[in-house]
């Protein structure tokens, strides 16, 4: 009762394929796997920039130190 079995499921991909076909569904799937590649590689970006950030920072003060500039 209330749980959505194997034939629901079967009977609900036929109508998805009836209604966009099937090159319309791999455009948008391989669409939707881009979106989520460029997604996680943004997201990597975003971890390693603060990282970098901070090192600059701390090379900057070594340097300010030593009375070098750069």
């Amino acid at each position: 009762m209330g749980g959505i079995g194997i034939w629901q499921l079967i009977i609900i991909l036929v109508i998805v394929l009836l209604l966009f076909g099937t090159k319309r569904l791999r455009n948008l799937g391989g669409d939707l796997g881009g979106a989520i590649k460029g997604f996680k590689g943004a997201m990597k970006e975003g971890e390693s920039e603060p990282a970098s950030d901070e090192q600059k920072s701390v090379s900057n003060d070594e340097s300010d130190k030593d009375g070098s500039t750069k």
